[in-house]
């Protein structure tokens, strides 16, 4: 309007829910807690895949649903029911730049850690802005190759590593998620040289999530990702010097869980979204003593 930009979703989100931080999914962030999860609507990237299409998708003229929750609303419901995190997700949280930020900072002032779910596409100097309010953030690396973010998600992959670089320089914790879709970004030497940019770029401590693709939006002709495909993609990481890495979207899958590095001990049994048992003590391991990397509490 008259050369200005103007947002149309600060203080107006069209999803709002209380929801296991291990959906986000996070592994290494308050484990078995709840977050107060908030979405508008729209993205900067076009994936063909996206299975949160009908808030990203779409403008935000178009929700069927829209809440009236300022940023003071928004922290004074996490007091009040006792959660301690607010997470921006469903869709690109970054297109509510704005809002992302004064919440955060607003969080900030009254204890509650705050984690945003992004796919990378943001310019470094806001991206750096943002960091120093935030606590914890989940990044989709959707490939690792520039034909894959081009043809399927018409986005780039570079920025999306310089992105991830940024975050661990900044010392936020970082989690790394990986949709393995078939045919298309499952390639072992792709995954490989994924993991080795990963160790050699973030080092060997960033979760890594292999997550199971299911038909939507516009892939509804490929298969769900096979169970061996995934554990193929876990292997290949694990053997390349990544420490943490787990399966997603395989309800009961045993690498869903967290595991010691150092004594192979199983730390937190997870079944889906669910935490059976955390074994941590102040995020150490109770059977070698090992200190886990991550925000315990």
């Amino acid at each position: 309007m008259d050369g200005r930009l103007f947002t149309l979703v600060y203080g107006r989100p069209s999803a709002v829910h209380i929801d296991p931080v291990e959906k986000e999914p996070l592994h290494h962030f308050l484990p078995g807690s709840t977050m107060l999860c908030v979405g508008t609507a729209g993205c900067n990237f076009r994936c063909a895949f996206c299975h949160n299409w009908p808030l990203s998708q779409r403008p935000p003229e178009e929700m069927a649903r829209v809440y009236n929750l300022p940023p003071e609303a928004v922290v004074a419901f996490a007091r009040e029911h006792g959660i301690p995190s607010i997470s921006f997700t469903y869709n690109e949280p970054t297109v509510a730049f704005e809002y992302l930020y004064d919440v955060a900072a607003l969080a900030r002032q009254h204890g509650i850690r705050v984690v945003f779910h992004s796919n990378g596409g943001m310019k470094p100097e806001p991206l750096r802005a943002l960091l120093r309010h935030v606590d914890g953030v989940v990044i989709d690396l959707k490939a690792f190759t520039e034909e894959f973010y081009r043809e399927v998600s018409q986005a780039s992959l570079d920025p999306v590593l310089e992105t991830l670089k940024i975050i661990s320089e900044a010392g936020v914790w970082l989690e790394i998620v990986n949709l393995v879709v078939p045919t298309l970004n499952d390639c072992p030497d792709a995954i490989r040289a994924m993991s080795e940019w990963i160790l050699a770029n973030l080092g060997p401590d960033v979760p890594l999530h292999f997550s199971r693709f299911f038909p939507n939006y516009r892939l509804t002709a490929l298969p769900p990702t096979p169970v061996e495909t995934l554990e193929m993609a876990h292997s290949i990481a694990r053997e390349a010097g990544l420490r943490f890495v787990s399966i997603g979207n395989v309800p009961g899958h045993p690498n869903n869980s967290t595991f010691c590095p150092d004594c192979g001990e199983k730390v937190i049994h997870r079944i889906h979204f669910e935490v059976v048992d955390n074994r941590l003590q102040d995020g150490a391991c109770p059977g070698c003593g090992s200190r886990l990397p991550g925000i315990w509490n």
